[in-house]
């Protein structure tokens, strides 16, 4: 084991007091989903335990958290920016890096904000039909102090039943912030 995941083991499971329910995929090429997305405090939890896990997972943010004086620190922990504007798709532009690389594992936050959302958006799911990757849920429950990762699983042709599956891994999963959590 690494002196950095030993470390973040440590601050996880000791400091923290965190459990992990479940393991991450032996998969190279997936979209990872983590909700709910309530505090700003969640990216950081979600850098803690990549490294616990040891994966390199990656992810996007508005272009304009890659300015100095902190681009730098977004591209070192495995983000690129996006041009979020009406004009450009970014579904598309997802699925080509997916058709780039060999190894890429997307996260994100299907509820696009921090705040209270009704549904999810359904850019995820489009972004892994279209490159045919597995979607792996992950939950970051506060109410358990507990990170649960689910199976990779394919969308299918039935896009309603597959929110069902994705609604029922996450019923009862609070956020930071627990009036906001989906």
């Amino acid at each position: 084991m690494k002196p950095m995941q030993r470390l973040a083991k440590f601050i996880y499971f000791k400091i923290l007091g965190w459990k992990l329910n479940g393991s991450f995929p032996q998969v190279d090429k997936c979209v990872v989903i983590v909700v709910p997305h309530t505090h700003w405090l969640d990216f950081f939890l979600g850098l803690l335990i990549r490294k616990v896990i040891n994966q390199e997972i990656n992810y996007i943010g508005k272009k304009s958290l890659f300015k100095p004086p902190f681009g730098w620190f977004f591209r070192w922990t495995g983000g690129a920016p996006v041009d979020r504007s009406k004009n450009s798709n970014t579904v598309d532009s997802i699925v080509q890096v997916f058709n780039e690389r060999k190894v890429f594992r997307f996260a994100l936050a299907p509820e696009g904000t921090r705040k209270k959302v009704a549904q999810l958006k359904t850019g995820f799911y489009h972004i892994a039909k279209k490159a045919k990757v597995p979607i792996v849920m992950v939950a970051f429950d506060f109410g358990k102090k507990e990170i649960k990762i689910g199976r990779p699983f394919f969308t299918t042709t039935d896009q309603e039943k597959d929110f069902d599956k994705i609604h029922a891994f996450y019923q009862g999963v609070t956020g930071k912030v627990r009036e906001y959590s989906f």
